[in-house]
C-alpha cells in the first residue's frame, strides 16, 4: 500500500509550492488540503473573520479552485484518511488533527522581521506563534525536518532557537531557478519596478504616500512601474499612485518575477519578490542590508522541489 501523504497549500505561492514538491513524489498516495486551523481561530475563519490571511473564504477558494484544475485530490481539513506525512509551509499554527504525525516544514519565503511580539511569542509559549508573523516560523518544533532556503536563512533560524538537527538546505520552488524569468513577453525593459504591501489588508500601519514619495526618490526620473500586491485594494492603491505619482504605470495583474527580471532596480519591503531581484543581481531596494539578503537569498540549484522529496522520503523511511 503506497504511503499516503497530506499537503497543506495556502497563498498560491505556498499552493503552487507543495504541488511541485508533490509531483516529485508519484509513488506517495497525495492528498491536499487548504489551509485550515481549528477551535477559535477555526470558528472564526468559517465566520468570515480572517479574510485577511490564507484561511479566509476568498484564499481558501483560490486554492482549491488550483488544485482542482489541476485534477489532485482534495481532503480538505485533512480529515479523510490516517496520514503517513504531512507537508506544510508554515508551523505559525499546526493543527490538532495533523500535532501527532510526521512532519516536513517547507520555509514558504521571506520571513517578517522580529518584533517585539516575536521575541513574546518565543519567551512566552502561552501567546501564540502567528501573532508575529512568519518571523516564527519554525519555532513549533512540531516537524521532523525543517527544509530552508539557504545556509543563511539556516544561521537565522538556528539564531531563533530552532534545532540545527532538524534543518535541511534545500532551497525552495518558485525561487530555485530566478534565471528563467528572464525569458519573458512583458512589453517593458530598463525601468524601476516598485512592489507594494498588503500591510493595511493586514491591519499594519503604512504611510502610502511617504512610499510613494520614497520610489520617486530612488527611481531618479527613470521610469517607475507599480506592481500592486495580488491582496491589495486595487481601487484604493491606483488611485493614490495617480494622485501622488501621476504617469506611473500601475498593474495589478501579471507575473511580478518576470516584471523584477526587466527592471534594472526593484524596491519592496519584507516581501519575496526581492529573492528574485537579489539572484538576478539587481540594484535592490527593501528593509535589508545588500550582504544580508545576499546571504539569504534561496540556493539556485534548480532542484528544491526535489531536494525537499527526498528529505520527505527520509522521514517516511525513518532514515536521519
Amino acid at each position: 500500500m503506497k504511503p499516503r501523504v497530506l499537503f497543506i497549500c495556502g497563498s498560491m505561492n505556498q499552493t503552487t509550492q507543495m504541488h511541485q514538491i508533490a509531483e516529485k513524489l508519484p509513488e506517495v498516495d497525495r492528498w491536499f488540503s487548504h489551509f485550515y486551523s481549528d477551535g477559535l481561530l477555526g470558528r472564526a475563519a468559517e465566520a468570515g473573520l480572517l479574510e485577511f490571511t490564507i484561511m479566509g473564504r476568498g484564499r481558501s477558494r483560490r486554492a482549491l479552485d488550483y488544485l482542482e484544475e489541476h485534477g489532485l485530490q482534495l481532503d480538505p481539513g485533512g480529515t479523510l484518511h490516517d496520514y503517513d506525512l504531512v507537508v506544510t509551509c508554515t508551523d505559525l499554527i499546526v493543527p490538532e488533527n495533523i500535532r501527532r504525525r510526521r512532519l516536513v516544514l517547507v520555509q514558504e519565503g521571506m520571513t517578517e522581521p522580529e518584533t517585539v511580539l516575536f521575541h513574546l511569542a518565543r519567551n512566552f509559549r502561552w501567546i501564540p506563534r502567528w501573532v508575529a508573523g512568519t518571523a516564527t516560523t519554525g519555532l513549533s518544533d512540531a516537524y521532523a525536518r525543517f527544509c530552508v532556503a539557504s545556509e543563511g536563512y539556516r544561521d537565522l533560524f538556528i539564531r531563533k532557537g530552532v534545532d540545527p538537527e532538524k534543518i535541511v538546505v534545500t532551497s525552495i520552488p518558485n525561487f530555485d531557478d530566478c534565471r528563467r524569468y528572464l525569458e519573458n513577453d512583458f512589453e517593458h525593459r530598463d525601468y524601476v519596478l516598485a512592489c507594494t504591501s498588503d500591510n493595511r489588508e493586514t491591519f499594519i500601519y503604512e504611510n502610502r504616500r511617504r512610499h510613494i514619495g520614497r520610489c520617486l526618490e530612488l527611481a531618479g526620473g527613470s521610469r517607475l512601474i507599480f506592481k500592486l500586491h495580488p491582496n491589495e485594494n486595487v481601487r484604493r492603491a491606483t488611485a493614490e499612485i495617480e494622485r501622488w505619482a501621476p504617469g506611473c504605470l500601475v498593474y495589478s495583474e501579471g507575473r511580478t518575477e518576470e516584471m523584477i527580471a526587466n527592471a534594472r532596480m526593484l524596491i519592496a519591503g519584507f516581501s519575496s519578490t526581492i529573492f528574485v531581484g537579489s539572484a538576478l543581481g539587481k540594484v535592490v531596494h527593501c528593509g535589508l542590508e545588500p550582504e544580508e539578503l545576499k546571504r539569504l537569498t534561496p540556493e539556485q540549484n534548480r532542484s528544491a522541489a526535489a531536494n525537499i522529496a527526498d528529505v520527505c522520503r527520509r522521514v517516511l523511511d525513518g532514515r536521519p
